[in-house]
């Protein structure tokens, strides 16, 4: 049993240093998260104090509204420090392809497929929902990324529907903290072989554009033949 504990003893303390660590981030940001998350535990543990007292079990009701209460500050914790993760990466180049690595299980996702010189850069998501095109950057400039895309995904996957997304806080765009919820939303059309089927196709297409040979017939005045490897 002692060697259980002992072996324990490194994951819990991990796990309370990231705790604390991610309370530290948050409250640079959310200067009232202290009294926020004090007021929702001593709350919760207080009306559970004074329901108990009127039914005559204060002991019992005081230990549930004590376990109730530290389950209500963790989930305002949780969502009051994703809020703030999110206040900190908005706006940041590469911010949405940080939320699409961790959306959940089901999704395959693949960063940067598209970019221009001005780093406007757009995003692909696979799931049950279909290829969802995630582009963060300039909002006039990134439609025609999203337009080329798109078109692309046409041809090799005409059979999936291809959903976009711009992230940004303008007129029609997606906040960076709504983006999961929005890429959950949408229906489920595809059952697990095809979006395996779908992810093989994108990735075959893939290949094809980095091996692609070069154009038979004659060469264009000025173009040089690559260097091949020395034997």
């Amino acid at each position: 049993m002692a060697r259980k504990e002992n072996a324990a003893d490194p994951a819990n303390a991990g796990r309370l240093k990231q705790i604390a660590l991610t309370y530290k981030m948050t409250r640079k940001i959310d200067k009232l998260i202290g009294l926020v998350l004090a007021g929702v535990g001593l709350g919760t543990l207080a009306v559970f104090l004074v329901v108990g007292f009127l039914v005559g079990h204060p002991v019992y009701l005081g230990i549930a509204g004590l376990l109730v209460g530290l389950l209500a500050a963790a989930i305002v914790f949780g969502r009051r420090a994703e809020r703030a993760a999110f206040g900190q990466m908005e706006g940041q180049p590469g911010a949405a392809a940080a939320v699409l690595d961790n959306i959940g299980r089901g999704w395959t996702t693949t960063p940067a497929v598209a970019m221009n010189r001005s780093q406007d850069v757009v995003h692909r998501a696979v799931g049950k929902a279909g290829i969802v095109l995630v582009a963060e950057g300039n909002a006039n400039r990134v439609k025609s990324l999203l337009a080329a895309e798109k078109k692309k995904m046409n041809r090799v996957v005409a059979d999936v529907p291809v959903h976009d997304v711009i992230v940004g806080t303008g007129e029609g765009q997606t906040e960076l903290k709504k983006l999961r919820t929005t890429m959950l939303k949408y229906p489920r059309v595809l059952t697990g072989p095809q979006v395996t089927t779908t992810n093989d196709r994108l990735r075959a297409m893939g290949d094809l554009m980095k091996n692609m040979p070069l154009p038979k017939g004659p060469m264009p005045k000025g173009m040089r033949m690559p260097k091949g490897p020395n034997r």
